[in-house]
């Protein structure tokens, strides 16, 4: 088990800084650009594919050889400090990598996980489909069925997923959906739809309040046929979870999409304080160069407060972020700890953002500066990938024991 330490080993400070060097030179420079055009940024995601920072390579080096589980937060606040629409589509692929790898056999995750990414020449997206438009928070929910034909060893799926990022776009879409809707989220199972399957098509592009560089949309599966190979375990492994689930034992039964998202949320989290983190430092800079009454406003008590505040909620959300990285790595969370560091995390961004805004006034309401679409881009943290109220639905339950609805 890896020691919890609050100082970053030499391998993480040199990934921070490569990032953050990324983050400064092309993503910063390039966010109103993109949030403009509200369309993928192509151009940048190759360039982050050409120095490693897009891809398998990377993925393996942050999660898989980082026993303390925190060189992924780490980078991922870099890269969201940078701007927040532009690093999701960077990292957007990451979600169906990360369905994969938590529902895959090992033959899946060899041949699947790198098709989500690409290479440097072929830059290629994965898209992670579980919110519908009737079943967002409630995963439980899900009415895309999944139907075993035996006569042919075929799976067909239907349905309309609804808010997927890379949806219909994306070279490999990760589904979930379920096989017997009597269990509810017991009786659910992820699929792969691999490029060019007939029956897939991207419905609505969604217009957002924010992340605008990240393509969000509607994945519509019309009869999708897909071979038993494309499910993700095995049917062996289904069969014996929904036995389990059908004799009233919950054990190994638990829902594939909040697997991925228990798995997902310290990397989310961290997203959050990025955002947060680029607000509150850009408000320190106007705060000290901004002059009112013959002196910089940062020299007045009511703004020196406010960025204090700043300050001290950031260090908490990534303290809480950072415990919950470690902790799923190490032996996994003992009091939905990742559910608490998102709920931090998001509330943090919202509010540091409204602030920053508040310091720099009426400029900081116009599109001339960008802490205006760092406040757009804060609120999507406190709803994707389960709500503020489903945060605190989770930590409910875990401080409780009980089984509050």
């Amino acid at each position: 088990m890896a020691e919890f330490s609050l100082e970053l080993n030499d391998d993480q400070k040199q990934i921070r800084d490569w990032v953050h060097e990324f983050a400064r030179d092309v993503i910063r420079p390039a966010g109103e650009e993109w949030d403009e055009r509200e369309e993928t940024p192509w151009p940048i995601i190759q360039e982050a594919a050409k120095i490693g920072l897009y891809g398998t390579d990377f993925m393996a080096q942050a999660m898989m050889g980082d026993p303390t589980g925190l060189t992924m937060p780490v980078a991922m606040e870099e890269m969201f400090w940078g701007d927040a629409g532009i690093a999701l589509s960077i990292f957007g692929s990451g979600l169906a990598a990360a369905g994969i790898a938590g529902s895959g056999t090992p033959e899946q995750v060899m041949e699947w996980v790198p098709q989500c990414y690409g290479d440097a020449d072929d830059v290629k997206l994965g898209a992670y489909c579980v919110s519908e438009p009737d079943a967002g928070s409630d995963v439980s929910s899900l009415r895309t069925r999944a139907v075993y034909d035996e006569a042919t060893d075929e799976w067909v799926l239907n349905g309309t997923k609804a808010w997927i990022t890379n949806g219909g776009i994306a070279d490999v879409h990760v589904v979930v959906a379920s096989v017997d809707p009597e269990l509810k989220g017991r009786g659910q199972a992820s699929f792969i739809v691999p490029p060019g399957t007939k029956g897939l098509s991207q419905g609505q592009k969604y217009k957002k309040h924010g992340i605008r560089a990240s393509h969000t949309a509607e994945v519509v599966l019309d009869d999708v046929r897909l071979p038993g190979r494309m499910l993700l375990g095995g049917k062996e492994k289904l069969d014996a979870k929904l036995a389990k689930a059908r004799e009233g034992a919950r054990t190994g039964a638990k829902q594939p999409a909040m697997s991925t998202f228990e798995s997902t949320r310290p990397a989310v989290a961290a997203m959050a304080v990025g955002i947060a983190r680029a607000a509150y430092e850009y408000a320190l800079d106007y705060a000290k160069e901004r002059e009112a009454f013959g002196k910089p406003i940062i020299m007045n008590q009511a703004i020196s407060f406010m960025l204090a505040d700043m300050a001290t909620e950031i260090d908490a959300a990534r303290l809480l972020v950072w415990r919950a990285a470690w902790l799923a790595n190490n032996g996994g969370y003992t009091n939905a700890e990742g559910s608490m560091s998102k709920l931090k995390a998001g509330r943090t961004a919202v509010w540091v953002t409204e602030r920053a805004i508040q310091i720099l006034g009426g400029y900081g309401y116009t599109r001339e500066y960008p802490v205006e679409r760092f406040h757009r881009d804060a609120k999507i943290m406190d709803i994707f990938e389960g709500t503020e109220q489903i945060q605190q639905l989770v930590i409910g339950r875990a401080i409780s024991g009980m089984r509050i609805e």
